[in-house]
């Protein structure tokens, strides 16, 4: 996770996945949820595995959001098995500063 002065920023590393495999969730509550499920490859009867490295199973993390972040504007890409989730904040106003003269 990345913060800038602009936007939070998440990236997920989904090797081999498609993006229709992946879901990204906002709830009510602020909270950020990036879930997927990576199955295990079918096998032929005739094949024999000696070696595998991909994982499967589920993957599901759950990030709090700060009260700054527009809800209704965040946005997810994903290219080459990388997921980015980029969470614009709220602008934050400047409060208005007047110079009072000091008489006397």
């Amino acid at each position: 996770m990345k913060e800038t002065p602009e936007s939070h920023f998440f990236k997920v590393d989904l090797p081999g996945l498609k993006k229709k495999k992946v879901k990204v969730e906002v709830e009510d509550d602020r909270v950020l949820q990036i879930s997927c499920e990576r199955k295990i490859e079918k096998e032929d009867k005739n094949d024999l595995w000696r070696l595998v490295e991909r994982s499967s199973g589920k993957f599901s993390r759950r990030f709090r959001l700060s009260e700054n972040v527009k809800m209704d504007q965040v946005k997810a890409s994903m290219e080459n098995g990388v997921l980015t989730v980029t969470v614009p904040k709220v602008e934050v106003k400047k409060p208005d500063v007047k110079s009072i003269d000091i008489s006397g």
